[in-house]
């Protein structure tokens, strides 16, 4: 099973060699630049555990400690937004939801389905706009074209 068979790691942020294997893949690959190349990109798998270290805890960016070698917090939230904009947590949630599906290791027998998010449609689709109940433009109750009134400023 994803996550070491199982049991609890210590922390949760660490990703072991199986998981790895399985989001490796699924980030995009940055080439470097030949030709000033600029600094080395920080580990893709180290910046995830930063990632993973400052959702869980809770701390400020700013505030990941260097000492745990994830990068900094800003490296972390550029990638966390590079991988965002490349469709990486969609598909990693699928590729995941799938490998346990197929281990037989999710339990739906307290799933609770929450229909809040998704639109329900009853008939026919309507269009985006709802349709005029009136003749034109109703009267603002917050905007009037009579500018407002001015005291005259005293002597």
């Amino acid at each position: 099973m994803i996550g070491g068979c199982g049991v609890a790691r210590a922390k949760p942020w660490d990703v072991d060699d199986e998981l790895w294997a399985v989001i490796e893949p699924l980030l995009p690959k940055i080439e470097r630049r030949t030709r000033h190349p600029g600094r080395k990109r920080h580990p893709d798998r180290l910046v995830f555990q930063g990632i993973l270290f400052i959702l869980h805890t809770g701390v400020a960016w700013e505030h990941l400690p260097q000492e745990l070698g994830f990068g900094s917090g800003m490296t972390c939230w550029r990638r966390l937004a590079e991988w965002t904009e490349a469709g990486v947590w969609p598909r990693l949630h699928e590729v995941l939801l799938a490998k346990l599906r197929s281990a037989n290791a999710l339990d739906f027998s307290r799933a609770a389905v929450d229909g809040s998010h998704i639109r329900a449609l009853k008939g026919e689709p309507r269009p985006d706009e709802a349709p005029s109940t009136g003749a034109g433009w109703a009267a603002s109750i917050t905007w009037s074209p009579t500018p407002p009134a001015f005291r005259s400023p005293r002597p």
